[in-house]
């Protein structure tokens, strides 16, 4: 059974709160109860029921044996975000975007596969042969492929969807998403067009409280769709 969140959660993990009134995307009037002190103050029911679609969309996904791409690099979900995608086992990316990620698949794929062989190759000792400077350049190699690549390991083919914390921040995603014609689902503050993206689910985007309540919901949803893969 999906659920989404109490009102009362909500209120206290501060998701209500959007940006100043004077930072704002008209397009998301729609979301927004009211202003107070010079911040919009966004409609939690509406939010509960935008969520609800996400939660069964991504539910189905999962179900079908569909991946879903989890993105986002800023710093206060970063940490979170990837915990999360690592308990449902879904890819992830929170280090930098990179441009090319969708547009370019197979140049990632590659790099996937090479980070893939030097941790076989590490793992098994058979880069016991080289210099310590070698291996030193090797662990060099490893992490920055692991930032680059290391939450992509599971993904043999294109995603099925993106999930985006904050899509100013990752106007590439989005960008390329559309491109692909791939679904996104994305938190959206008061400062952005929802119309960008297929399921927006209108939340606070920086309080960590919030982010705690919004990615625990969303990993009960996941799971939920693994019990019923078909």
């Amino acid at each position: 059974m999906l659920t989404v969140p109490k009102l009362e959660d909500m209120l206290k993990a501060g998701m209500h709160f959007g940006h100043r009134t004077n930072r704002w995307h008209p397009k998301m009037e729609q979301f927004i109860f009211t202003s107070k002190n010079g911040i919009y103050i966004i409609d939690l029911k509406k939010t509960q029921e935008k969520m609800l679609e996400a939660f069964e969309f991504m539910a189905k996904l999962v179900s079908e044996g569909k991946s879903i791409l989890f993105v986002g690099t800023k710093n206060q979900v970063s940490e979170p975000l990837k915990k999360m995608a690592v308990e449902v086992g879904q890819p992830y990316i929170v280090g930098k975007w990179l441009g090319g990620y969708l547009t370019n698949f197979a140049v990632v794929k590659k790099s996937v596969k090479k980070y893939l062989d030097l941790i076989e190759k590490r793992d098994t000792g058979k880069l016991d042969k080289y210099t310590k400077k070698e291996r030193l350049d090797f662990e060099r190699e490893i992490k920055k492929l692991e930032l680059r690549v290391g939450g992509l390991t599971m993904l043999n083919k294109m995603p099925d969807a993106l999930f985006i914390w904050d899509i100013k921040e990752e106007e590439t995603a989005v960008k390329e998403a559309r491109q692909k014609n791939i679904p996104i689902i994305a938190i959206c503050d008061t400062n952005v067009n929802p119309e960008e993206v297929t399921y927006p689910i209108p939340a606070n985007d920086d309080s960590t409280k919030t982010i705690k309540l919004i990615l625990a919901s969303i990993r009960d949803a996941v799971l939920e769709g693994k019990k019923n893969v078909k």
